[in-house]
C-alpha cells in the first residue's frame, strides 16, 4: 500500500511539474494537459514496457489518470492565483525524480533482477517523464545538462540496495533513497554541483 501510494504521488508530482513546464512554453490548456500527463506517465510506461508488466499501470489502474488531472487542476489554479516560486519547476522534479526512480527500482527489484539492472530499470522511470517533458516544451534536457540528474537517481539508488544488503529495513532505506536523490539534486538546482564536463579540443 505504502508503495502505491507513493507511485500515486511520484505521479502527481511530475504532473505539477509538467503543468510548470507547460506554463513556461506558453501552452494552451490543453497543450498543459498533454505535457502533464506524458511527464507524468512517461517513466512507468517505459518501466511496465521494459518489464513487460502488461496493461500498463496507468490503463490497469485508473485512478493514477484521475491522480494526474486532479494534479493538473491544482497545478493550473495555483500559477493562476500566486506567481510562482524561484525554482519551482527544479522543485517539483527533483521530487518527482526521487519518488519514481526508487519506485521504479523497487518494482524492477521485486522481479528478482541483478542489482545493477534494477539501478537502470529504477534511473529511466525516474528521468523519462522529465526528458519527454523538455522535448515537448522545447527545452534542454536536464537529464542531458551537467548539473547532476541522472547521476542522483543512480546514486540513491545504489544507496537503497546498500542499506537493504546492510540489513536495514526496505522503508527506511526506501526513504534514505529518496532523501539521497531530492538533496543531490537540490545541491545541484542551489548549490552548482556538476559531474565534469567533457570538453574536447578545438
Amino acid at each position: 500500500m505504502l508503495l502505491y501510494l507513493l507511485d500515486l504521488a511520484g505521479v502527481a508530482v511530475f504532473a505539477v511539474s509538467g503543468v510548470l513546464a507547460a506554463g513556461h512554453a506558453g501552452l494552451d490548456w490543453l497543450g498543459v494537459v498533454v505535457v502533464a500527463s506524458v511527464t507524468a506517465v512517461g517513466g512507468g510506461t517505459l518501466r511496465d514496457l521494459l518489464l513487460d508488466r502488461h496493461p500498463v499501470f496507468w490503463i490497469r489502474d485508473v485512478r493514477y489518470v484521475y491522480a494526474i488531472l486532479a494534479a493538473t487542476a491544482l497545478g493550473i489554479a495555483w500559477v493562476h492565483v500566486m506567481p510562482l516560486p524561484e525554482h519551482a519547476l527544479a522543485l517539483a522534479d527533483a521530487l518527482g525524480l526521487g519518488l519514481f526512480a526508487i519506485t521504479g527500482a523497487q518494482v524492477a527489484e521485486e522481479r528478482r533482477l541483478p542489482a545493477v539492472i534494477v539501478m537502470l530499470v529504477g534511473t529511466m522511470t525516474g528521468a523519462a517523464g522529465g526528458l519527454l517533458r523538455d522535448v515537448l516544451t522545447a527545452r534542454i534536457p536536464l537529464l542531458l545538462s551537467s548539473g547532476i540528474y541522472g547521476s542522483a537517481a543512480i546514486a540513491g539508488i545504489a544507496a537503497y540496495l546498500l542499506l537493504q544488503a546492510a540489513g536495514t529495513p526496505r522503508r527506511w532505506a526506501f526513504h534514505a533513497g529518496v532523501l539521497l536523490i531530492v538533496a543531490l539534486r537540490l545541491g545541484g538546482i542551489y548549490g552548482g554541483w556538476h559531474l565534469p564536463v567533457l570538453r574536447l579540443p578545438a
